[in-house]
């Protein structure tokens, strides 16, 4: 399986009379943009507005983040979810680089959602502040969902799907300006001086907690919540097989920006050849009762010693409840003689002193950190909101809140606000992206 990522630099976005892309100039038709949104008779309202790193705007309530993409012999951008099934990750895929698609709520979050600063102070906290981006800031007659604390966001996801295949397909015929090529031999089929590098394999588990579907992961159009553990190719994953769900807090969140571009499978395939053999992904999951989560833990170190894996790194997307399933397949792999690394965000309270996972073990003896949910953030006003700034307050945004007997409500009256981490947009860059180090005291 052969994947080549033609690479489109966007050095600057603007609206104009048509969608093109030019002398590294993205231009948006917005009546056109506007009509791929409408496709979706439940948007009730919508708009795209243009924001830039370092501009004094702040976003809120985040559902979403994808990269405009387009398959230069056609196809779905995301097999099984805008289109029909196709194999993902073999043929050439071209993108729109330093940039993305945003997905912003107009009036109302969820425990989902997050927040992002694209200037000042809070923009050191997100990924996302870094690119050009898009945003569409829309509405839904979803009413059944309003007043709910988890939402699934359907309408609203898959209207910046849509938006990122449109804006994607403008870069369809040209030549890019750069490639990057991904493919590995069949296991069995590589070369000795590969086979005699220590083999690796990255365990992946995204969200899947909610038994009712529509909430979470979707591998191929499939709820992840109904797969057992299964052994992909890494091109798949960069290539649109799997999509962002709306379940998690948002610092914790891989959103499918996060999918399409993951620093760590990018990292393991640049040492593939060098330094270690990289076999692939087990796609695992994430589960409620504990057999299950065994069960999976299970399935997971059996196909990792099949595959004849030497070491693991294992990442989940999430906190919490989560941790089992992240200790315990980690502690299943070294019990198969596997050497594994786990890496996660951690939940120690604002005063950063409690236990960091929900479980622990001695043999999960080395975990990377990517940050504390839990974190306090204060920032000052910002000159422009997109969307609606109570929602981080209002609606349950799992870092916001309405009232705290001593520190009152996240939105202030004066716009600034006090959260916690949770509520950071990906914040916590689980993928790969975090830029935070430890500090010594």
């Amino acid at each position: 399986m052969k994947l080549e990522l033609g690479n489109f630099y966007v050095k600057d976005i603007n609206f104009g009379e048509k969608t093109a892309f030019k002398d590294e100039i993205l231009s948006i038709n917005k009546e056109e943009a506007l009509e791929v949104v409408y496709k979706d008779e439940h948007i009730t309202e919508a708009d795209i507005k243009i924001v830039r790193p370092g501009d004094m705007v702040r976003l809120v309530p985040v559902k979403e983040a994808i990269e405009p993409r387009c398959r230069v012999d056609g196809g779905a951008l995301f097999p099984g979810v805008t289109g029909k099934l196709i194999q993902a990750g073999d043929g050439k895929t071209n993108c729109l680089k330093d940039m993305s698609v945003l997905v912003v709520g107009k009036h109302w979050g969820g425990f989902q959602d997050g927040l992002i600063d694209m200037g000042g102070e809070g923009a050191k906290y997100t990924y996302f502040s870094s690119l050009k981006n898009v945003v569409l800031v829309a509405d839904t007659d979803e009413e059944f969902e309003k007043r709910e604390q988890q939402k699934k966001n359907h309408a609203l996801r898959w209207a910046g799907m849509r938006l990122a295949e449109y804006l994607g397909k403008t870069v369809k015929a040209l030549e890019p300006e750069d490639k990057e090529e991904y493919s590995l031999e069949p296991v069995t089929k590589r070369a000795k001086e590969v086979t005699e590098l220590p083999s690796v394999v990255i365990v992946m588990q995204p969200q899947s907690q909610m038994e009712e579907l529509g909430y979470n992961d979707l591998n191929y159009g499939w709820d992840t919540n109904r797969m057992l553990p299964t052994f992909m190719h890494p091109n798949e994953i960069l290539d649109g097989a799997v999509i962002s769900g709306s379940f998690m807090p948002s610092s914790s969140k891989w959103s499918t920006y996060d999918f399409q571009n993951f620093p760590l499978i990018k990292r393991l395939y640049k040492e593939h050849g060098k330094t270690i053999n990289f076999l692939g992904v087990i796609m695992s999951n994430l589960n409620v009762a504990l057999e299950q989560k065994e069960r999976s833990a299970l399935f997971v170190a059996q196909m990792a010693k099949s595959l004849g894996a030497d070491a693991a790194v294992v990442t989940e997307e999430g906190y919490g409840n989560p941790d089992a399933d992240y200790i315990g397949c980690i502690v299943a792999l070294e019990d198969a003689g596997i050497k594994t690394v786990g890496v996660s965000n951690e939940a120690t309270g604002r005063d950063g002193g409690s236990q960091p996972l929900v479980t622990l073990d001695p043999k999960a003896d080395a975990l990377v950190s990517t940050g504390n949910v839990s974190e306090l953030i204060t920032l000052p006003p910002m000159e422009t909101v997109i969307g609606e700034l109570e929602a981080l307050a209002r609606d349950g945004l799992s870092g916001g809140w309405a009232d705290d007997e001593i520190l009152g409500s996240s939105v202030k009256e004066d716009g600034s606000i006090i959260m916690e981490n949770n509520s950071m947009f990906c914040g916590d860059q689980i993928a790969g992206w975090s830029p935070k180090t430890m500090k010594e005291f």
